[in-house]
């Protein structure tokens, strides 16, 4: 079709798509529908990554590589979800109006949960590591990434874990 000449401009070419309205020319109910759609659609998506669906996943959390390092993480006790309570601890214990003793006390918690936590994700992605050479060894991600994911996910609180885990402790992978 040939580009439209200057007078023929308003006229609309057949089969082409209507116009989105703004806002502004919409009714008062056609925007209460488009804002229960947009609402129905956010429910959808958040449940969908919530129970885990790849459709809905984010890039972060879509793979097999993902989901078995979900898995080991959710199947086991980490000393990561007991760092924020000794954290607090050590930040109260380090505060200036302690003893002497109680602050050197804190600082040596400080450093036994930076070391336990430390081991805790080194062992973690061993074992992560050697289940998905056994389950996909034809996989070709970088490790790296999926290390940093298993450190950020077992120093989460299991219920603020998205997606929710699957596996309850003691759960074999």
């Amino acid at each position: 079709m040939a580009t439209p000449k200057r007078p023929n401009t308003h006229v609309r070419r057949p089969g082409a798509a209507p116009v989105a309205r703004s806002r502004k020319e919409m009714t008062k109910e056609e925007r209460q529908e488009v804002r229960e759609q947009r609402r129905e659609r956010r429910r959808e998506v958040t449940e969908g990554m919530r129970r885990g669906d790849d459709r809905f996943l984010s890039a972060r959390d879509r793979g097999p590589a993902r989901a078995i390092a979900r898995d080991v993480v959710d199947s086991r006790r980490t000393v990561g979800t007991f760092f924020f309570g000794g954290a607090l601890i050590v930040l109260l214990g380090s505060s200036a109006s302690m003893p002497a003793q109680v602050r050197l006390v804190a600082n040596l918690l400080w450093a036994v949960l930076a070391a336990a936590v430390i081991l805790d994700v080194l062992l973690l992605c061993r074992k992560v590591k050697r289940l998905l050479r056994e389950r996909h060894p034809d996989s070709t991600g970088r490790m790296g990434g999926l290390y940093l994911y298993v450190a950020m996910r077992s120093i989460t609180f299991r219920k603020l874990r998205i997606p929710l885990p699957r596996r309850k402790f003691g759960d074999r992978v």
